[in-house]
Parts: C-alpha cells; structure tokens; sequence
C-alpha cells in the first residue's frame, strides 16, 4: 500500500536521506493521524544510520529553522514556522524491573517497531526513493484502525511491565480516539495496574489532562476505575463511587455523577481547568456526608471544603500550583450558589455577594452550574435550567446597574490607613468589611463618596480620628 505524503517536507527529508545513503521512515502518531484524519504537526523520523546528521541537513536546508540535538540519547530535532520534526536512529530496547528508563542499542526498522506501545502506533511509511511512500504495517495496525481497537504488538503484559505509563496512554487513546481496549489488552492492564507506582507524576498527570481534554471523559475515567488504576493515582475521586441506604433513603452515586457533570461541562467548553473544576465539584461528598432521619442524606459545607482540597490534590498530582489552581477553588467554593439562588429565590443581596465574589469567572460559573445537573427527570432540569437563566439574568441587571462587576471596593485599605494615620490593623479590617458589607446588602451605592461616609462614621464609633483632627 503507498501513502501520499502532501507536505513536501517529506520530499526534502526523502531528498537529504537518499544523498546521504540513510533509510528514513516516518513513524508513529503522525501516521496514525493521517489515517484518521487528524492534523499533526509533529512528526517523528526514524534513521537507520546517524539522524543527528540528517536532521542539522534539513535545518540547514530550511531557512529560519531551529536544530537541536541530544547526542546522549541519539536525537535530534529540527522545529520550522509550525513544523517539529524529530530525529530517532532505528532501535531496540531492554528494561529493568525498577525503571521505565530502558537500555537502548541500534537495531533494525522491525527492532524498532516491536518497540512501539500499540499497533495503531507500530506503523511507517517509506521515504526511500525506490518505495517512497510505501507503507509498513507488521501488526495489523491499519485493520485495528478500522476496527477502532487498541491492542499491543507484542505480548501486553511484556509491554505494559517494561513501561507502565503505557498502560495510561491505552486509556488515554481510548478516550481520546473513542476506540475500544482489546480484552486481552485491557485485561493486562488490571493485572500490571500496581507497575504505574513507578511512573513520576508530571508523566502520569500529562496523561489525566489529555483524558480530561478528550471528547468524552468519562470514556477514559471509566477505563481508569474499572482497570484499578484510578484508585491508585486519585483515591480522593474513588471514594465517591458507591451508594449507601438508611431507613429505605439512598442518596445519588457521586462519582458517575461527576462523570456525566465533565461530560456535559465538555460539550460546551474545551477549558482543561473548568472541565477540572467539573471532576472536582462534589470532592469533599465523602468526607462531608451525615445522615439524620428527618433531612435524609446531606453534605453540608461540601463546596468549601471541596475548594480547600482542591491544593493538596493539585500538589499531589503534580498539576500548576498557579492561578490555574486558584480558578478551580474558586469554582468549586462557588459552584452550588446559582443553584441554590435558583431553588430557593433570589435577594439583591445573595446577587451582588454572588457577582463579587465570582468576579471574571461568572459565566464559567454558570456553565459549571448548568453541566451540574443531571437529574433522570428532564422536567426537573428544564425547570431548574429556566430559574438559573432569570437568576443570570438578574445579575448582568445587577451588576450593570450597581457597577460590580470586576469589583473593586470604593475605599481601600490604603486610604483608610493614610486618612487616619494606621499601620495594617484589625481596624482597617473592620473598616473594609463594614464598606463592603452595606455595599452588598444595599445600604449604600457602589460610590466613593458614600463610602467614604459610611468610613468616618464608623472610625468614630472605633475612636478614630482623622490625621490632624486629634
């Protein structure tokens, strides 16, 4: 079978390979993509002979390119305006039981490919001039694409033991792709599932976050469970799986909950940190859950003490400790208050709270409450959908008129300590929450004039005097 290779950087590499007498293919997810239909700029080379050698020809072939080799490891890359091309000598690997890092020596095209994780990935395409284009599939890879099946080339317990993160790219494939696991496959990696304690988490992390940014999450959530690996790497979502009964009332299972939550927040948005912010919503169900007979099953104070855990699991899984992580609290502290304004009724002043403390993030807010609801009862979500539409409704009234949003107070601590004279105290404090308090609840306008009122008043009361006025 011959493939045609439209880029004409293929033509220039194939040019370069055939002066210089090496063999060249290109190899892995570029093949696999253009099969599939999906663009890819990065392309991997793989060299029987020195590609460090051929890959500095190309840069010098392309102008304006930037060339970069890792003499250590036998690699090299050549990266030109959208274009990453890497450069691999043909090679065949053994590993320790202790490391995923393997012992690499030369080998031949086959070495090379027995080498890859799975068959949709095993595949190459000639850029030798007598076959240029010339597609080499040892595994059956093109016939598991059209089956939409992920299996490995060789023995898979040999595979996933020698590298476990691959065990990890499976499911991410799958979720990814929308592609089966064969059995055999996926039944190895429940056996090898206590392998992946010896992958970093940065690996580990860069796989969950492609999971998250694939079509259906929970296609690859559900892989994680089930195999035994999810346990292992985030217990804290485990342990929302299960429903427990009292006196005949149940309450909902959280974790497929969560799972139809990123499914749906994914269907409207392709943010990796509100899709997150959805996986992490209900974390804190577990440890907040009480049951009394007459209130049932409650998870009272869930939100915040879901926001306070959201560090640690950031921390733990090597995900950015940045303002990255600070949305996804803010998310998770914030995320049953539009619900709750649309159960309940709405006050002005729940409203302008509300505004305040969501800030820029008042319409992630809204997707995030939206994508929360998941009841069997379409009546009951249409009802609810139709309540938080006036409640969005009245806060872009709100804060158009009351100036709140991006609210920043009308009187700072800065002047209050200028004006009476004070180092950072509990007065200013006082101060500041008492302007913002009559803020929100309407007292007075969002206005400095009024603001700086209600300041002097209330120093008064604290026996603070303006400077010079003592």
């Amino acid at each position: 079978m011959n493939v045609e290779l439209k880029p004409s950087i293929f033509k220039t590499i194939a040019k370069l390979a055939n002066e210089k007498n090496i063999e060249a293919y290109v190899v892995g997810g570029y093949v696999r993509d253009l099969f599939l239909h999906r663009e890819s700029k990065d392309i991997d080379i793989v060299v029987l002979g020195d590609g460090i050698e051929l890959a500095k020809a190309l840069s010098e072939k392309m102008q304006g390119s930037h060339f970069a080799f890792f003499k250590n490891y036998g690699t090299a890359m050549v990266k030109h305006k959208d274009w990453e091309v890497e450069f691999v000598g043909a090679r065949k690997e053994s590993y320790s039981r202790d490391s995923r890092k393997p012992t690499v020596e030369p080998g031949s095209l086959t070495d090379d490919q027995n080498r890859r994780d799975f068959t949709i990935n095993a595949l190459a395409i000639s850029l030798q001039e007598h076959n240029y284009g010339e597609l080499v599939d040892p595994f059956n890879g093109m016939a598991d694409m059209e089956s939409k099946i992920i299996r490995t080339p060789l023995d898979p317990d040999i595979t996933f033991s020698d590298d476990p993160l691959r065990m990890m790219r499976a499911i991410r494939f799958a979720s990814q792709l929308q592609f089966e696991i064969l059995d055999e496959t996926y039944q190895s990696i429940k056996k090898n599932s206590e392998r992946i304690h010896i992958i970093s988490g940065e690996r580990i992390a860069e796989e969950l976050n492609k999971i998250m940014l694939s079509p259906k999450p929970s296609l690859g959530l559900k892989l994680l469970f089930d195999s035994g690996l999810l346990q292992l790497i985030f217990p804290e979502l485990v342990a929302l799986q299960g429903v427990e009964t009292k006196e005949g009332k149940a309450h909902k299972d959280n974790f497929y909950h969560t799972l139809m939550v990123v499914d749906n927040i994914s269907t409207e948005t392709q943010d990796l940190w509100l899709r997150w912010a959805a996986l992490l919503h209900d974390i804190a169900k577990p440890a907040t859950k009480r049951f009394t007979p007459c209130e049932g099953w409650t998870f009272h104070g869930h939100e915040d003490k879901g926001s306070r855990m959201v560090s640690k699991i950031f921390r733990k899984l090597k995900l950015p400790l940045n303002d990255k992580m600070k949305f996804v609290e803010k998310m998770v502290a914030l995320h049953h208050r539009p619900k709750a304004l649309a159960e309940d009724g709405v006050t002005e002043s729940a409203i302008r709270r509300l505004i305040v403390d969501a800030g820029d993030n008042l319409e992630d807010l809204f997707t995030l409450c939206r994508a929360d609801m998941t009841s069997a009862n379409m009546k009951k979500i249409e009802f609810y959908r139709s309540n938080l539409k006036q409640v969005q409704q009245q806060l872009a009234d709100v804060s158009e008129r009351d100036a709140l949003r991006n609210f920043q107070p009308p009187v700072t601590g800065e002047d209050i300590m200028e004006i009476f004279g004070l180092e950072p105290s509990r007065e200013v404090g006082i101060i500041k929450t008492e302007i913002r308090e009559a803020i929100l609840v309407g007292k007075i306008r969002n206005d400095r004039e009024e603001a700086l009122k209600l300041m002097f008043n209330k120093a008064a009361e604290l026996g603070l005097n303006p400077i010079g006025k003592n």
